[in-house]
């Protein structure tokens, strides 16, 4: 997963470089520059659609890379463990700030949600809403600053990204079988290139998908304009921030869903500062990442849910769950 997803975020970034020289930053013609990108620009529309698909490809092969970690007990290579969180929130601003530049109904509605949760921010969070905004609301300076991060955000990525192999390098990987000992590793070459080499099937079958469904993945409201006077009925995000979504919408009070939802992101990057090295509950190790798994996509499903019951309460509880289940990993790595 980890190769795949050098070879996804290459291809991403190069394909956002080209989309770039034909976008304008600017509210009153986004929306029109990304539909000439795709009718009238030679081959714009597949660019278009590899670069908006891919993001998908690249959080889904980027889930599966966390549940492997979490699976082989990788969080004993510190470095490589706080590094790879790093990049996956970097991978979430990325994703957040390209999502508004379509400029349509879905997507500036999610950007007003969204910023809209700076307020929660003692003492300042007005002052910085406002600073984010470029006035007050969501506007023309705030597309140009999501341009300009969406824009330099990823050559940062790389930059870690190279960092994050460095460590990987240097401590070496977790062999599948959960062997941690120097002379039982194998070298990256040839036995890694071979093995690598399948991620060009999933390429294909990737790439086949994007031409066969290219708008699967996508929101019917993403072929509206926006307009600042309209919401839509049910502001949903993309399938890979359903989650967070279903969790803050699970909390009434904003202050507290903004808190629990920062706890979610963090708490499992805190597994890290776990010395223990091996657990005699492994088995029972194991279900519990596949009951932390089972929850993720249920509370994905429940994101797109309208506010309503019994979708309410099963947010709640699914929450509650979900730390419950985080709460009782951390215990069994504990274990000696």
């Amino acid at each position: 997963m980890g190769s795949l997803l050098g070879i996804l975020l290459f291809v991403q970034i190069l394909r956002g470089v080209l989309l770039a020289l034909y976008y304008t930053p600017d509210s009153s013609l986004a929306f029109e520059r990304v539909q000439y990108i795709c009718r009238e620009v030679r081959r714009g529309w597949l660019v278009r659609l590899i670069h908006f698909n891919g993001a998908s490809i690249i959080f889904l092969c980027l889930y599966a890379h966390i549940v492997k970690a979490f699976l082989l007990r990788r969080y004993r290579l510190r470095s490589v463990w706080f590094r790879g969180f790093l990049l996956f929130f970097l991978m979430i601003a990325i994703a957040f700030t390209g999502y508004t530049l379509s400029w349509s109904q879905m997507s500036y509605w999610a950007a007003v949600v969204i910023t809209s949760l700076i307020r929660t921010i003692p003492f300042f969070g007005d002052s910085l809403l406002l600073w984010i905004w470029g006035g007050y609301r969501v506007g023309n300076a705030t597309l140009k600053l999501f341009f300009v991060l969406h824009f330099l955000l990823p050559w940062f990525l790389l930059i870690v990204v190279v960092y994050h192999l460095l460590s990987l390098h240097s401590v070496g990987s977790t062999s599948n079988l959960g062997y941690r000992g120097g002379l039982g590793k194998v070298t990256f070459f040839p036995f890694y290139w071979a093995q690598d080499s399948v991620n060009f099937l999933f390429l294909f079958l990737a790439y086949l998908f994007i031409l066969e469904f290219p708008y699967y993945l996508g929101d019917p409201e993403m072929f509206v304009e926006a307009n600042p006077m309209m919401s839509p009925l049910h502001i949903v995000p993309e399938w890979y921030f359903l989650a967070y979504y279903a969790i803050l919408r699970a909390i009434p009070n904003k202050s507290i869903g903004v808190a629990v939802l920062l706890l979610r992101l963090l708490v499992p990057m805190m597994f890290g500062l776990i010395r223990n090295y091996m657990s005699p509950l492994v088995l029972f190790l194991r279900s519990l990442v596949y009951c932390f798994v089972s929850v993720f996509v249920l509370l994905s499903w429940l994101g797109q849910r309208p506010l309503e019951h019994p979708y309410v309460m099963l947010r709640g509880v699914l929450t509650l769950f979900y730390f419950i289940v985080l709460i009782f990993m951390a215990r069994v790595y504990l274990v000696t």
